[in-house]
C-alpha cells in the first residue's frame, strides 16, 4: 500500500472530509486549534516588540491587528467548518479558479515554514542550555524529531495535543505567577528595564502600524486553525452552541488569544528585565530560566523547568506547522506535477526547508520576514473574505455553492486570483518605499483595502461567468458514488463525472489526473462567448446542467 492510500497518514488530505472520519466532538477539535497559544514565538516576538517600541506602541499595535484579523478570520473558519474542506478547497471555490490557488497553496506554505524554522529555532536554544549541544546539531535533532511526530497525522496530533495540556498549563502557570508577584510587577511590565520609560509620550502612529502590520501575518494563520476546523462533526440541535463556541474560539479566537499573551509575555519580560539584557529577553529559554530561578532559587532546577516548557510549547506548535505545510505542499505540487505521492512525503519537504532558514538564522530577521510576508498573505485572505461575503451573499455576483473540483473550475478566475495579485504588487511597491516612509508602514492595510474592494468589482465586470466551468449531474443525496480511477467509494460532493474516463471520479484522481488536458472541459482557461454564468441566482438546475452539457 502506498503512503498515499493509507488513511491514517493522508487524513483525507487535498479532498471533502466526509461524515465518517469526522468523529471527534467539538470539545477535541477546539482543543487541537488551541495548540497556536503554547508557542513561544509569541513571547520572543512580544519581547522584540516591547524593547524596539515600548509597552504603549505594541499594545496599540496588537490591538490594531486583533480588531483586523478577527473578521477576517471568522468568515473563512465557519466557511471551513461548515464545508469540512481545507483553506485550499476553500480558495478554489471563492474567486481563484483551480490554478489560481496554486499560487495561494505556495503563500500558505511558505507561512508554515516561516514559523515552523522560527519555532524550531527556539526549541533548538532550549535543547542548547540544557544540553551544551552546538546550536547547529541542535537545530538538526529539533528538525528530526518533528517528522515522527508528525507523519501520522490528525489521530496522533488530538492525543498528544489533549494529553500535554495539563502539564503545559501548570508550567505556564508557574511562570506566570511568579513574575505577577515579584515587586513592582506592574511597573516593570509596563516599563521594562530593557527599553526607556517614555510612557504614553512615545506613542506614535508609525510605530503602531509597524508593529500592526507584521501581526496582520497572523491572518494566514487561519489556515492551520482550519486544517483542524474542517474535522467538526456537523451543527445540529444537542450541539450547535458548543459547535459554533468551538469554531470562533477555535477559528478567530486565536487573535484574542494573541492579545491575551501579549499580556503574559510582556509581564514575564517586565520581571525579566531586571535580571537580563535585551537580547537575553528575547530569547524563551533564558526568559523562563529567569522568572522560575525567582520561585526555584536554584538555577539549574529554573533552567531544567524552563526547557521543559520551552520543548513541550514547540513540540505542541510545530506538529501543527509541520502538518499544514504538509498538506499544502501536497496541493501545490499535486497541480504542478499531476502526483500525489502521499503528505507525508511533503512532511520531509518541510522539515527540510525549515532546517536551512534556521540555518540561515531566521530568528533574528521573523521581524522583518512577517512585515515583508503580510502583504501577501493579507490580500489572499481579504480577497476569500470579500468573495464570501460581498460577491456571495450581499450583492450575488457569484454562485452560492461553493466548487471545488478541478472538473468543475476554470484554471484561473480573475475575480480573487486578479484582486489579490493587484493588492499584492500595490502594497509591495508600498513597502518598498514607492509612495513614501508612511505608505511603507501601512502597505498591509493598503493590500488589505484593495483585496476587500477589488472582488465585486471584477465580478460585476466578469458577471459571474468564471466561477464554474460545468456541473455534473449527480444524485442529490448524501449517499457515496465509486471513483473509477482509484476504485474507492466517496461522498457525492467529492465526486465528479469525468467523459475521460467514463465515469465518476473523486476529487484527488482528477486532480492528479494529467493525461485527460481538461477534455470534461474544453474551455478552461475562459468562458465560450455567451456562456452562462452557472449557478447563479436566477437559473434553475435544469438550465445548469443544459448548458453544462
Amino acid at each position: 500500500m502506498g503512503l498515499a492510500d493509507n488513511p491514517q497518514l493522508e487524513d483525507y488530505s487535498l479532498r471533502y472530509t466526509p461524515a465518517a472520519f469526522r468523529k471527534w466532538s467539538p470539545w477535541m477539535v477546539f482543543l487541537s486549534c488551541l495548540v497556536g497559544i503554547s508557542a513561544m514565538a509569541g513571547y520572543a516576538l512580544d519581547a522584540a516588540f516591547v524593547n524596539e517600541f515600548g509597552f504603549g506602541n505594541a499594545l496599540i499595535g496588537f490591538a490594531v491587528a486583533a480588531a483586523v484579523t478577527l473578521p477576517l478570520t471568522l468568515v473563512i473558519a465557519f466557511a471551513i467548518a461548515r464545508r469540512h474542506i481545507d483553506i485550499d478547497l476553500l480558495t478554489r471555490g471563492s474567486g481563484f479558479g483551480y490554478l489560481g490557488s496554486t499560487l495561494t497553496s505556495l503563500v500558505y506554505a511558505s507561512y508554515t515554514l516561516i514559523f515552523l524554522a522560527y519555532e524550531g529555532a527556539i526549541m533548538a536554544q532550549a535543547f542548547t542550555a540544557l544540553t551544551g549541544l552546538d546550536i547547529h546539531l541542535s537545530y538538526l535533532v529539533v528538525s528530526a524529531v518533528m517528522i515522527p511526530l508528525t507523519l501520522y497525522g490528525m489521530s496522533f496530533s488530538a492525543k498528544f495535543q489533549a494529553w500535554t495540556w495539563p502539564v503545559w498549563v501548570a508550567l505556564i502557570g508557574l511562570a506566570i505567577g511568579t513574575a505577577a508577584t515579584a515587586p513592582d510587577a506592574g511597573h516593570a511590565m509596563v516599563h521594562p528595564a530593557t527599553v526607556a520609560p517614555t510612557g504614553l509620550v512615545g506613542l506614535t502612529v508609525l510605530a503602531v502600524f509597524t508593529i500592526a502590520a507584521a501581526q496582520l501575518s497572523l491572518a494566514t494563520q487561519v489556515g492551520e486553525q482550519g486544517d483542524y476546523l474542517r474535522l467538526m462533526p456537523d451543527p445540529h440541535t444537542g450541539n450547535r452552541r458548543r459547535w459554533r463556541l468551538a469554531v470562533i474560539m477555535g477559528g478567530p479566537g486565536f487573535a484574542l488569544f494573541a492579545v491575551g499573551i501579549f499580556f503574559a509575555s510582556t509581564l514575564l519580560v517586565g520581571y525579566a528585565s531586571t535580571k537580563l539584557g535585551a537580547a537575553q529577553v528575547g530569547v524563551p529559554v533564558d526568559l523562563f530560566t529567569a522568572v522560575y530561578e525567582r520561585l526555584t532559587g536554584d538555577h539549574t532546577v529554573a533552567l531544567i523547568l524552563a526547557g521543559l516548557l520551552v520543548l513541550l510549547s514547540q513540540i505542541k506548535i510545530n506538529i501543527m506547522n509541520t502538518y499544514s505545510g504538509s498538506l499544502s505542499w501536497s496541493n501545490f505540487f499535486s497541480r504542478l506535477l499531476h502526483r500525489h505521492p502521499g503528505r507525508a512525503v511533503w512532511v520531509f519537504l518541510q522539515v527540510g526547508l525549515s532546517l536551512l532558514l534556521m540555518e540561515i538564522d531566521i530568528f533574528h530577521h521573523i521581524v522583518g520576514v512577517l512585515a515583508w510576508y503580510s502583504n501577501i498573505g493579507v490580500a489572499w485572505i481579504a480577497a476569500m473574505v470579500s468573495d464570501l461575503v460581498i460577491n456571495k451573499r450581499w450583492l450575488k455576483l457569484a454562485p452560492q455553492d461553493l466548487v471545488f473540483h478541478r472538473a468543475h473550475l476554470y484554471n484561473v478566475n480573475p475575480v480573487g486570483f486578479g484582486s489579490m495579485i493587484v493588492a499584492g504588487a500595490v502594497s509591495m511597491l508600498a513597502y518598498y518605499g514607492v509612495f513614501g516612509a508612511g505608505a511603507a508602514a501601512l502597505s498591509p492595510f493598503i493590500a488589505l483595502g484593495i483585496a476587500l474592494v477589488l472582488p465585486p468589482v471584477l465580478a460585476s465586470v466578469t458577471r459571474g461567468r468564471w466561477y464554474i466551468a460545468r456541473i455534473s449531474e449527480l444524485p442529490d443525496n448524501d449517499g457515496e458514488l465509486p471513483c473509477s480511477v482509484c476504485g474507492g467509494d466517496f461522498d457525492v460532493v467529492d465526486i465528479a463525472t469525468c467523459p475521460f474516463h467514463g465515469g465518476t471520479v473523486c476529487s484527488l484522481c482528477c486532480s492528479v489526473e494529467g493525461a485527460c488536458k481538461d477534455a470534461c472541459k474544453p474551455n478552461a482557461w475562459r468562458p465560450p462567448k455567451g456562456a452562462v454564468p452557472l449557478g447563479m441566482p436566477g437559473f434553475t438546475t435544469e438550465k445548469t446542467l443544459e448548458v453544462a452539457r
